[in-house]
């Protein structure tokens, strides 16, 4: 599970890599499109011809704010989720327990045809090089999940938390994976697999 934003029209000018002025909203439009064709087609398939096209700036103007692809790729998932599921993680009105139950559930049943595949996954499966900086990022996003799991499980009582924790990172992983190859919903399984994990890890008194 994971959410994708970005941000808004930025009004101040800003810099660029040689120092020229520049407007923010072409910026902001650049990715805003590789956020839409990336998702859409992937991001080998997505050439920057194409990409400047549907942000309409010239090649030009994309490499002022992007040294490369590759910086934008990775910029583009830093964007897709900077804070690691803020509307599971920082809900105040959910106990650890229901919030570790959540970060499992998945998008609502039936809101889309085919959920889209997370794009931290499938940047490390279009980008093999472990040294790619999105390929990184990508990496360094999944602990992140991972540790924030634990953290909760934690709250909740549980005996092993890193243990909990990368499990049920798994279960995302594993039900984002499978709901996009099959395009049948994979999430409701894992929650249930989720709710037996995290109540096996967690002793009955802290349950209480």
């Amino acid at each position: 599970m994971y959410t994708e934003r970005y941000d808004g029209g930025m009004a101040e000018l800003e810099k660029g890599p040689q120092g020229r002025r520049r407007g923010g909203g072409a910026r902001e439009r650049i990715l805003g499109a590789a956020q839409q064709l990336f998702r859409d087609q992937g991001i080998n398939r997505t050439g920057m011809n194409q990409l400047c096209a549907a942000a309409e700036v010239s090649k030009g103007t994309a490499y002022q704010h992007f040294t490369g692809k590759d910086e934008l790729v990775a910029e583009y998932l830093r964007r897709v989720d900077p804070d690691v599921m803020p509307a599971v993680f920082d809900r105040t009105d959910l106990t650890p327990r229901e919030r570790l139950l959540a970060a499992v559930a998945g998008p609502p049943p039936g809101t889309q045809d085919i959920t889209p595949l997370c794009p931290f996954i499938g940047a490390a499966v279009e980008l093999p090089d472990p040294q790619h900086p999105a390929t990184q990022y990508a990496r360094d996003y999944k602990k992140a999940v991972a540790a924030r799991l634990a953290e909760t499980a934690r709250e909740a009582g549980a005996a092993n938390p890193e243990q909990l924790g990368e499990q049920l990172a798994l279960l995302i992983d594993g039900a984002s994976a499978r709901t996009r190859v099959l395009n049948t919903e994979s999430f409701p399984t894992a929650a249930a697999i989720a709710a037996v994990l995290i109540d096996n890890a967690i002793p009955a008194t802290a349950q209480r």
